[in-house]
């Protein structure tokens, strides 16, 4: 189980979550982004890393690619999970279950196009 993750990542200097979306500054100053609007999947990475390294981490893609990375452990993935859950057809099943393996895994959450079936 991933319960003793470690919060801090050298790689970030930064994650923010709002109502516009989720954007994380990067070590070097590159942005990650996405806003809320133009989210097109949810899914959790899962790597057998933990507990001493960072072996979660929520990928929120756009439509036609790219988007941002936020490691589980930080302190932002309380505000993010909240947020992500309230979408319609979150799948928490899956991610429950991304939750609770120790083994390399993606687990999609959440897809625009199946929120609506």
């Amino acid at each position: 189980m991933h319960g003793g993750r470690v919060s801090s990542n050298p790689g970030d200097a930064g994650i923010t979550v709002d109502d516009q979306g989720v954007r994380r500054q990067l070590a070097d100053g590159s942005v990650e982004s996405v806003d809320w609007a133009e989210l097109a999947e949810v899914a959790i990475r899962t790597t057998p890393e933990g507990p001493w390294k960072e072996d979660v981490f929520f990928l929120l893609m756009r439509e036609g690619g790219g988007g941002c990375a936020v490691p589980a452990g930080h302190p932002s993935a309380d505000e993010l999970m909240s947020r992500l859950q309230s979408l319609p057809g979150f799948d928490n099943d899956a991610f429950v279950e991304s939750m609770t393996t120790v083994e390399d895994g993606l687990f999609v959450v959440w897809q625009r196009g199946e929120a609506s079936d």
